[in-house]
């Protein structure tokens, strides 16, 4: 059984964040430690750019699958044991990357430890929706983001450290203790918190609420606006290691300095979210957020193109554009999940699936374009920028108290 909502205390609320946002760090740190390996990784394998990109593009595809499953075991199970069993996969999946031999068996790999990964995403989002009410849900999103985020800014740094010191695996094996670690806080911190199990899981009624999801006109709204913004930064996580360190010079082992620069700015705005929540409602600061983060990846798409101030015509904007995602990501989340109780679990694996959908989309068009400029990136987040505000605007319009 859950406890009630006004049980925790500010003490236990803290340890419960913590470790939540550790286990969630999984996600970025599975896809930002491995950035700086990625051109060494086509050298070793003897593929192209393309090629090595899938790598990262399976791993949203497998987010988008494993999503699709965790959420109604969540809902049926609860969700502490379905947790435990996705990052004991999630570990075995990151012995068998460093072990891989070929780009396939790679590939595979990526592909494993996505669906162990994601249950964490899934099963976080819904333990957090068990205990809290819409607008306290978005504080702790915005929490959790402070812990979580540091993994972007630290994992292409060490990582970049790992792969000078001992090559690319060494990665994957600190990837796999990382994994062991969580699943030994999980197991030992982490109580069920669903309160009433649902039906027997039958994949006719599966099928069923998940198109109910789709036909949820709001929740398309906002679950689109931040699988978009998602895709974004996903585009953007694909193509810069190749546009800085191939096209700008940047090298490898600095690289994760540029990169932690970005993280850095988007934890720090998700943090000024909290000052924002108390003066205006998630859905308001929600809109100001896409429409900032909208107009600096216009900015950026337009230095690259017209190849303007070089280096700081693309990273500066860029910084700005991803920093404004600190105000979108929490409220996307809380306000697209508020109508669901009971489903939390099936409403949070529906956001995941057009999320990492959209990102493996993005992440594979980026690859795909690659014309070593930093055009391909720059449009496709631009795109996905401008396409997430209208479809928010278009699905799901403010109301009148927002």
């Amino acid at each position: 059984m859950n406890e009630p909502r006004t049980a925790m205390d500010a003490a236990t609320r803290r340890r419960w964040v913590l470790m939540l946002g550790t286990i969630i760090a999984i996600g970025p740190m599975t896809i930002d430690m491995y950035l700086p390996a990625l051109p060494t990784l086509q050298a070793e394998f003897g593929v192209d750019t393309a090629r090595v990109q899938f790598t990262l593009s399976i791993y949203f595809v497998g987010l988008a699958l494993g999503q699709s499953m965790y959420g109604p075991i969540a809902d049926r199970y609860g969700r502490r044991r379905p947790l435990l069993v996705g990052l004991a996969l999630y570990t075995l999946a990151s012995l068998l990357c460093a072990l891989a031999t070929t780009i396939e068996m790679l590939i595979a790999s990526r592909l494993l430890q996505a669906l162990g990964g994601c249950a964490g995403m899934v099963i976080t989002r819904a333990m957090v929706r068990d205990r809290f009410d819409p607008t306290d849900t978005a504080r702790i999103y915005a929490s959790l983001v402070l812990v979580m985020g540091v993994a972007p800014i630290l994992a292409p740094l060490v990582g970049g450290q790992l792969l000078g010191i001992s090559g690319w695996r060494a990665i994957f094996f600190a990837l796999a203790l990382f994994g062991a670690g969580c699943w030994a806080m999980a197991y030992r911190g982490l109580s069920e918190t669903l309160a009433v199990r649902g039906a027997p899981i039958r994949i006719g009624c599966v099928l069923r609420a998940y198109a109910g999801l789709l036909g949820h006109r709001r929740f398309m709204g906002y679950a689109l606006a931040g699988g978009l913004a998602s895709a974004g930064m996903f585009s953007y996580i694909s193509g810069a290691p190749f546009v800085f360190i191939e096209v700008f010079g940047v090298p490898a082992a600095q690289f994760g300095w540029l990169f932690g620069g970005n993280a850095a700015g988007f934890v720090l705005v998700s943090q000024c979210n909290g000052w924002f929540l108390d003066r205006w409602s998630p859905d308001r600061v929600l809109r100001w957020g896409l429409c900032a983060h909208a107009g600096f990846a216009l900015l950026m798409a337009l230095a690259a193109v017209t190849r303007t101030a070089g280096l700081a015509g693309v990273a500066l904007p860029l910084f700005l554009c991803v920093s404004a995602l600190g105000l979108v990501f929490a409220n996307a989340t809380a306000m697209a999940m508020a109508p669901f109780g009971t489903q939390a679990g099936l409403a949070a694996a529906g956001m995941g699936m057009l999320q990492f959908a959209a990102a493996a989309i993005g992440g594979a068009a980026v690859g795909h374009l690659h014309d070593g400029t930093a055009v391909p990136m720059s449009i496709v987040v631009a795109g996905c920028a401008v396409l997430a505000a209208v479809l928010l605007r278009l699905l799901a319009p403010p109301s009148r108290g927002g």
